[in-house]
Order: C-alpha cells, then structure tokens, then sequence
C-alpha cells in the first residue's frame, strides 16, 4: 500500500485526568470527598453526619499525604540513611486537618469544593476532636520538633505514647471546675495507620536465675513478671511546603494474652480479664 510522503500529522491535544486519590483541583477533591463518603463512611448525603462529612475530608486530605509519606520512606529506604529518632512522653501536634491542608497548600481549593458541595467547611474544621496526646510546653515542643525536621528534609521519628483518654474536658458550672474525660478517640483517628504486625514483645519486673546451657556453661537469664504488647500507630506528618513527610510512632499497650479462658470457665470473669485491664492501664490516660 502506497503511503503519501511528508504527510502532516494531526496533533490531538493530551487530556491528564487527575489521580482522585492524588489530585489538587477543586473538581478532583469534590469527587474523592463524595467517594469517601459513600465508600469509607458507607453513607450518603440524607444519612450523614457533621462527623461523617469530617472524616470524608479528613481522608481526602490523607490519601494526599500517604503518597509523599510513603515516597519519602522509600527513599529513606534505598539511600539507608540515618534517622534523627525523638523520643518524649507527649506531642501536643493540635488539630491535624488545617495543618495538613495549609502544608500541602491546597486550603482554599478545599474550602471552595466543601462549600460548592452545600457544606460548611469551618464547621468541619471544628469538628476534628484535637487529639488528647499532650498538655503543654513539653507536648508542643516535640511536635515542633517534627514539624521543623519534615519541613527541613531532615529524616526523623517521632516515638510517643497513644493516650486512649486525654488530660481532661473542662466545663464551667457555677464558677467551679467540672473535670470529665477527654475520649478523643470516641469515633476513631483518620490520620493514624495501625500496625499490629509490628508489635513488639516489652518485658517488665521478674528475677534472674542460673542455668547450665547444652554445653554445661553456667548461664544467667531473666524471667520477667509481665509481658506487655506495644502496638505501633503511625501518623505521618508533612512538612511545610514540601514533599518530605515523616512518622510519629505512638505506642499502645495491649496484654500478651487478653483473655484467660480457664478463669472464664470457672466462673471468675473478673480474673479472665484482668491482664487485659492491667495491661491496657499504662497508656490509658495522659
């Protein structure tokens, strides 16, 4: 078949569909806020709830953040670099939505496609329960410290605590303090991932004791009184306008064994659970 030489090609111009999970655009953050309603919260508009429009957004916001997270950890990864780890009993990091919409500097792209979907986005805002993880200048610190180092492009951890109950909810009543319990977790954290498959064995109390090994050496060893099971939950934090986006790591205490089944079938239900409780006691309450 002959061909026509020096034929000119008609150019068709390319269309980029933006990732729903990865997008920036308006029209791109209003589609992965209405799937993540219907599919993450599994309602629809009639049926939802201030709470479920916030967690909707609130995973809109972290699917931005995981990719960096994880390209940034990777990363890290291949090039084995060393890690500036923090350790403290407490980070005061404040509200996570704001902060993460103002780092990835898509704030008013997601207030104009809230507010174009009939919703109020400050109210959304004010939704988020700020997590109970610190009560001053010692919690506030550290989660500048994090913020600074992702901002830097400094490889870093932050290890920490996950309190199941902050300090305490305050009211007013008749010119007297009335203390109640700060249940932030009451309906779950968005930005944490758990990750139960990284659990670690943390062994407390007990004694030593000699023993002779295979070859006939004398030996030493600890048998602890008590094992507790840490529980990693990742939050990542993104640096100001930047792609690094770091780890704080908070732990959470869990019993080895929750539930002792001989004491349940004796008819002592208090002692079937009492590891489970005494356990889970070291990282109640802040």
């Amino acid at each position: 078949m002959q061909t026509v030489p020096n034929q000119p090609i008609e150019c068709v111009p390319t269309i980029v569909v933006e990732d729903d999970r990865t997008g920036l655009s308006i029209e791109t953050l209003k589609r992965a806020f209405q799937d993540n309603l219907f599919y993450i919260q599994g309602k629809f508009a009639k049926i939802a709830t201030q709470n479920d429009y916030y967690m909707a957004l609130a995973y809109t916001v972290r699917d931005r953040l995981l990719r960096r997270w994880l390209t940034t950890a990777e990363t890290y990864t291949q090039q084995s670099v060393r890690t500036v780890a923090y350790l403290s009993a407490e980070f005061l990091m404040g509200p996570h939505l704001g902060n993460n919409l103002i780092s990835l500097g898509i704030y008013d792209e997601a207030k104009q496609a809230i507010n174009e979907l009939g919703l109020d986005f400050d109210a959304l805002l004010q939704q988020e329960e700020e997590p109970g993880l610190g009560n001053g200048g010692l919690g506030r610190l550290a989660a500048c410290y994090l913020d600074s180092m992702a901002t830097l492009d400094i490889p870093s951890i932050g290890y920490g605590i996950r309190y199941e109950f902050g300090i305490f909810d305050q009211d007013i009543r008749d010119g007297w303090q009335i203390e109640s319990t700060d249940k932030w977790l009451r309906y779950g954290n968005p930005w944490e991932l758990a990750r139960p498959e990284w659990a670690v064995e943390v062994k407390l109390g007990g004694h030593t004791e000699r023993y002779t090994d295979e070859e006939g050496r004398n030996r030493i060893r600890w048998v602890p009184d008590e094992v507790v099971v840490g529980i990693p939950f990742d939050t990542p934090i993104l640096g100001y306008k930047t792609n690094t986006a770091t780890t704080l790591r908070l732990w959470s205490a869990a019993a080895a064994e929750s539930f002792d089944f001989a004491a349940f079938n004796s008819g002592d239900y208090f002692r079937a659970v009492q590891q489970k409780t005494v356990s889970e006691t070291l990282t109640k309450v802040l």
